[in-house]
């Protein structure tokens, strides 16, 4: 497991940032050095080079995502409030965080370098596996209709999370992407759901 050292979580966050800002142009050694005041040297300590820093990133996004969908695996609730409850705790993250959705959505920074685009999918996966695991439950259990696929609900949750962060995203933050989520998955919850 990634568990990055004050400093590299400082580097982190400031790449996180210089991201948000312009784009993955703007992140350079030099820039990131700036933001911290340490020296050009005093990065590549830490990291090899600017794709390191950009994996690390995607390796803390995805081992704090594997805690969270363990936690909740773990908790005793209905498959269909864990589906609820992961896809509002995402949207309150990015609300929290704003700048990390500029590096999770931007698939310009993942289309040329294998290794990121399969870090990606890797974190992707993650997530899939999970909500697929957690509608067959909600099948078995009564709780999900059983007439759509596992397959199919799992990206009818996925693309609307996507959609509604990716709105907001050009709405430059426009909307409360909290309350747009509860009422989004509201409606989610009536198209999947089983009537009892």
């Amino acid at each position: 497991m990634y568990n990055p050292t004050k400093r590299q979580k400082e580097i982190i966050d400031v790449s996180i940032g210089l991201i948000a800002e312009s784009g993955i142009q703007n992140l350079t050694i030099r820039n990131i050095s700036e933001k911290i005041r340490i020296s050009e040297p005093a990065i590549y300590r830490h990291y090899n080079s600017k794709l390191d820093i950009i994996l690390s990133i995607l390796e803390f996004f995805g081992n704090n995502s594997k805690f969270m969908l363990d936690k909740l695996d773990s908790e005793d609730i209905s498959p269909l409030k864990k589906l609820e409850k992961l896809y509002l705790k995402r949207c309150k993250e990015f609300s929290e965080k704003p700048e990390i959705t500029r590096v999770l959505f931007s698939e310009e920074i993942f289309q040329n370098e294998k290794i990121l685009s399969e870090k990606v999918k890797e974190i992707m996966t993650i997530h899939r596996n999970f909500i697929k695991k957690t509608i067959v439950d909600g099948q078995n259990n009564e709780v999900i209709r059983k007439d759509v696929e596992p397959e199919h609900i799992c990206n009818i949750v996925l693309g609307s999370l996507r959609l509604i962060v990716t709105m907001w995203r050009l709405s430059d933050y426009g909307f409360d992407l909290c309350k747009y989520a509860q009422s989004q998955w509201d409606s989610l919850k009536i198209l999947v759901g089983k009537e009892n």
